[in-house]
């Protein structure tokens, strides 16, 4: 993927020029290895800092919210969706957006690539398929499917849905994958086995908002967590509360999510969040055949009323 920069950069430079946006929202390269940091350049000479590769996972959908001008974004396939619910749920114009679509095959986990590591990393270079992880006294040469982040390894939908102008050819769709494997055993437990595994799951969380502050859906500008008429949840770090608090945000995500993996990108204690967004996402896929962001024709299903909505389970 790293050849797609001179693409993005060919792009950017020339929209900026001819005032078609006032901005490009896209990724320069951060002061640690595999940490690109987003950034936004408004000026041509500017554009020799973006940068493209397997370390750009943060969702730069974040960064649209309620923004005025027009402005250009370089979208991945899960950006892309969420760029989708943004325009649905009219947090921006899809007149106000210049999409740069960039065919995925996946983002680099830095945990599992930190894990590989004797000491400090110094760099982690792309080559293809294989990544190069150097520090001192080691280096090493895996391919890059065993360090991909646990949502990509499994996404069907690494190209973008929506775009104005692709950097490369659209890549092969991964087929054959039960994306819900992990779900599906939890459905197996009984209700004790769920209990104790969600209670492991939660207990290192600290509550410092990072996967929600992460996350593109979650622009609400009071959080349920901060409300205090009524207060919905306490601020302590109480068991009840901070299942309450994960189990409430995936709640807000049902019909919404992409499965971009933000969350558990950012999450400081490697919590497995995903878990209870994943399994909305299958509920919404098995009950209404709904999958976030792929279409700007249609709402999301826990988004519309409808007079024949199925009724049996109010007693």
């Amino acid at each position: 993927m790293t050849g797609y920069i001179e693409k993005i950069k060919q792009i950017s430079e020339r929209l900026l020029k001819e005032g078609r946006v006032e901005s490009v929202i896209g990724f320069r390269k951060g002061s640690m290895p595999m940490m690109n940091e987003p950034c936004i350049v408004n000026k041509p000479d500017k554009i020799k800092d973006l940068v493209w590769d397997s370390n750009c996972g943060i969702n730069l959908t974040n960064y649209l919210t309620n923004r005025k001008d027009k402005i250009c974004v370089v979208a991945k396939g899960c950006d892309s969706r969420n760029i989708v619910t943004h325009i649905i749920e009219n947090k921006i114009k899809r007149e106000q957006l210049y999409i740069i679509g960039v065919p995925c095959k996946g983002m680099i986990d830095k945990r599992k690539a930190a894990a590989l590591a004797t000491g400090e990393i110094t760099s982690v270079t792309e080559e293809g398929e294989t990544i190069r992880v150097k520090g001192n006294g080691f280096e090493k040469a895996v391919p890059k499917k065993e360090l991909l982040q646990d949502n990509c390894a499994i996404c069907i939908h690494r190209n973008p849905v929506i775009y104005d102008e692709l950097v490369g050819d659209l890549v092969e769709e991964q087929k054959g994958i039960n994306r819900y494997e992990d779900i599906q055993k939890v459905e197996a437990m009984s209700p004790t086995e769920k209990w104790n595994y969600f209670e492991e799951l939660l207990s290192p969380c600290t509550r410092c908002y990072a996967c929600r502050n992460a996350c593109p859906l979650c622009y609400c500008p009071t959080c349920f967590v901060d409300e205090s008429k009524p207060q919905w949840v306490g601020k302590s770090q109480d068991h009840t509360d901070i299942r309450t608090f994960h189990f409430l945000r995936a709640y807000h995500c049902a019909g919404r999510c992409t499965d971009c993996g933000a969350c558990e990108r950012a999450c400081p204690q490697a919590i497995k969040v995903r878990q209870f967004t994943k399994k909305l996402e299958k509920d919404c896929l098995e009950m209404f055949g709904w999958e976030a962001g792929m279409t700007l024709d249609q709402r999301p299903p826990l988004d519309t009323f409808k007079n024949d909505d199925p009724e049996a389970f109010i007693k």
